[in-house]
């Protein structure tokens, strides 16, 4: 029997920024097989207007056994399992096409709010075994990765077949903090104490906390 693959899927650049190390991360995972399992790799917009659609069309097209999306959360040290999406668009900036969600549902009969299906507690104490800090987190926030997340669970409920899906948050990269320090001591607008967004992590890190996300994954759910 064949089985079906793990999608992973990554957001383009946002809010300015030339890299999103989700996108990166996703790149490198595409096509590689982790546990016995085809990863099939896909990135994302950063589109209010193209989800939940987004979420269902895929699920169609590679029937997942399970679907991990990655994002970047500017500030944050380390590996970041989200365990909840909530049914609110609320943006702090626009998105890729210059919309503004504000206190707008993601789905007009959609449910308040949406667990994750993956092994989030497995995920963490085998990421954190391999020496990657991570952690869980009970907000994915209100921005795209949060639709992401609650599209995808919503999209798996209507699939043919079981979908376990979730969402992992991940720091910048070493070299786009650099980038920030060069600019914070051009603009000379803030001092360095005033920032709170200057963690990061490599991408090789990165791609092997999300290696064993997969793995997990595998183990953990019927994947047939």
């Amino acid at each position: 029997m064949k089985h079906r693959p793990v999608l992973i899927t990554g957001f383009e650049p946002y809010g300015g920024r030339g890299t999103n190390p989700a996108h990166e991360a996703m790149k490198l995972l595409h096509r590689r097989t982790i546990a016995g399992r085809q990863v099939v790799g896909r990135g994302l917009p950063v589109s209010f207007g193209r989800f939940p659609d987004i979420a269902a069309d895929l699920l169609h097209e590679l029937d997942p056994s399970a679907v991990i999306s990655l994002g970047l959360w500017p500030g944050e040290s380390m590996i970041r399992i989200e365990r909840i999406a909530v049914n609110i668009a609320d943006f702090g900036i626009p998105d890729n096409e210059g919309v503004r969600a504000v206190d707008q549902l993601v789905e007009a009969d959609g449910a308040a709010a949406l667990m994750s299906t993956l092994p989030v507690r497995a995920m963490q104490s085998a990421i954190l075994q391999d020496g990657i800090p991570a952690s869980l987190s009970a907000t994915a926030g209100t921005y795209l990765c949060n639709i992401c997340l609650y599209s995808f669970l919503q999209a798996a409920q209507r699939h043919h077949q079981p979908v376990a899906c979730g969402f992992i948050h991940v720091p910048y990269l070493p070299e786009q903090v650099a980038d920030l320090l060069v600019a914070t001591r051009e603009q000379a607008s803030l001092e360095l104490h005033q920032r709170c967004d200057f963690a990061s992590m490599s991408l090789e890190r990165i791609v092997r906390a999300v290696e064993i996300a997969i793995s997990q994954c595998v183990h953990e759910i019927p994947t047939n």
